[in-house]
């Protein structure tokens, strides 16, 4: 397990260094119509929405979007995965990666208010058993007040095999949040705040066995981020999240994060 980290590690650094490196063009040329963008990471913990998607272990994370200066946008987001606290059958279905393939639009929309809708869609490619994939719309409006950003929005995934748990009628899964962040002037540092409900298939309380049904529960989040290079940054947060307390799975815990964009 650890020469897999290893492993894992120097190969989302190497990918990361060669995508950070500027291509060769004049710096006086015009933006263009597209442009590219993404990230590495190392995290402590894969957070979910609340709970652990690692067992609460390391994850190796990275992404890519490609942009329109229309607003629209395609891209991929990967994450390792370990199931090993939540049992073989989750880590059967859902295997040691999750990929998720996402597209939308996002612009002013008047008022000093930005929206963004979209469609996600999370892919499981190493699972070894049962449906996993599903497809999840979002929408979320987010404005300046001040020095401070605000933002609230919604994920919504209709009915769906996957999201059939109870082995009764297939379920759908409601998420709302809202978030704060701001950045301390004269500093690198940024505080960030956010809070989350999640009703339906997915809640938190019925995947840790606190209920029976899919009754809704919160979860939350407060941390700081500081850059330290160019590209670079390093973050802390506490999560926190409603349901029965599992160790490695939905237990409050500091996640840690480090961070290469470009």
């Amino acid at each position: 397990m650890l020469t897999s980290i290893r492993g894992l590690i120097t190969a989302a650094l190497t990918i990361a260094a060669l995508a950070s490196t500027p291509a060769c063009a004049d710096e006086t040329d015009p933006p263009g119509a597209f442009t590219v963008s993404g990230s590495v990471a190392l995290v402590s913990d894969y957070r979910f929405r609340g709970l652990s998607r690692s067992s609460g272990d390391l994850a190796i994370q990275g992404g890519v979007t490609v942009s329109h200066a229309r607003g629209f946008y395609a891209g991929a987001w990967s994450s390792t995965l370990d199931f090993e606290v939540a049992g073989p059958l989750a880590e059967s279905v859902y295997g040691s990666q999750e990929l998720d393939l996402f597209g939308g639009w996002s612009g002013p929309i008047g008022g000093g208010l930005t929206a963004d809708v979209g469609l996600l869609y999370y892919a499981y490619p190493s699972g070894r058993a049962g449906k996993a994939e599903f497809f999840e719309p979002y929408a979320s409006v987010s404005t300046t007040l001040g020095p401070v950003t605000g933002k609230v929005g919604l994920n919504y995934a209709w009915k769906q095999e996957a999201l059939n748990f109870n082995g009764g009628p297939k379920d759908d899964s409601l998420y709302l949040y809202g978030e704060l962040a701001t950045g301390i002037p004269g500093t690198p540092v940024s505080l960030s705040a956010r809070l989350g409900y999640t009703d339906g298939a997915l809640s938190p309380r019925f995947a840790t066995g606190q209920t029976a049904r899919y009754d809704g529960g919160f979860d939350w989040n407060l941390g700081a981020t500081v850059v330290v290079g160019r590209n670079l940054s390093v973050s802390g947060h506490y999560v926190g999240v409603e349901g029965r307390r599992i160790d490695g799975y939905s237990n409050d815990a500091l996640v840690g994060t480090l961070r290469l964009s470009f």
